[in-house]
């Protein structure tokens, strides 16, 4: 790599480390300028649907972009909940193609269950109200299921597969609980945490017990707070690196 990073003539950083990584592969130029994910705003008419989703008080704990082998053990720790303390689950599947096996493992559970995709237009009916869980079987409503959500169980940080896009979460001021692996977003969620914004835990059972505390009302109010005061303030890394291109592009 090295004859290829000496011939670039600006690398734009996301963090120190990789900056150091980069010059330690013979950049010759780097600046840290930031994660432009920060800079996604969520479409106000995506969050609106979800708010809209909430349909009663009943609070709502929303297992977010889960991944093949984490549901099993996140529906064990959702039975040992006394059923008078369960929230409403809001399953969401990071991949397509698992919808229908997330559905049967929701039913083996022996948990009632609506999917998102059989919902009429106005939002949930009074049968998925009556539902335990939700499946979320639809595409590109991201915002809106963490706008109809208290908390979010970040999937893929369960399994050690480095967990899911948190930042999307707290932009939407929808707090994380999050398992022990995040190194595909390391610094986000090291900054998450210190903010308050993101939760920390070892296991779905502690991660569960974790998020049911988090949508009591007290409890909620702050750490969407938290959320989104995170989300906004690490904003700004697109305009930086924009700047820089111009910049560049105007002493050609």
């Amino acid at each position: 790599m090295r004859p290829a990073a000496r011939a670039l003539a600006l690398c734009l950083a996301q963090t120190q480390a990789d900056a150091d990584r980069l010059r330690a592969m013979g950049a010759s130029r780097v600046e840290v300028a930031g994660n432009v994910k920060f800079d996604m705003q969520p479409d106000e008419t995506l969050l609106a649907r979800g708010r809209a989703w909430r349909v009663d008080a009943r609070p709502v704990v929303l297992a977010a972009s889960t991944r093949e082998g984490e549901e099993p053990d996140l529906l064990a720790a959702w039975q040992n909940l006394p059923s008078d303390r369960r929230p409403r689950l809001f399953i969401v599947p990071r991949h397509p193609q698992r919808f229908d096996e997330v559905a049967k493992a929701v039913q083996a559970a022996g948990f009632t269950q609506s999917r998102r995709s059989t919902w009429p237009q106005s939002g949930p009916d009074a049968t998925a109200c009556a539902a335990d869980v939700w499946l979320g079987d639809t595409m590109g409503e991201m915002p809106a299921y963490y706008a109809a959500a208290d908390v979010a169980l970040l999937g893929g940080s369960f399994a050690p597969l480095g967990g899911q896009n948190l930042i999307e979460a707290a932009a939407c001021g929808c707090p994380v609980v999050m398992g022990p692996s995040t190194f595909n977003f390391a610094l986000a969620a090291e900054l998450s945490e210190a903010a308050g914004a993101a939760h920390r835990v070892s296991d779905w059972r502690e991660g569960v017990n974790e998020a049911v505390r988090l949508t009591e009302p007290g409890a909620r109010v702050q750490a969407s707070a938290a959320a989104l005061a995170f989300a906004v303030s690490h904003r700004g890394a697109a305009q930086r690196m924009a700047q820089a291109v111009a910049a560049l592009i105007a002493r050609v």
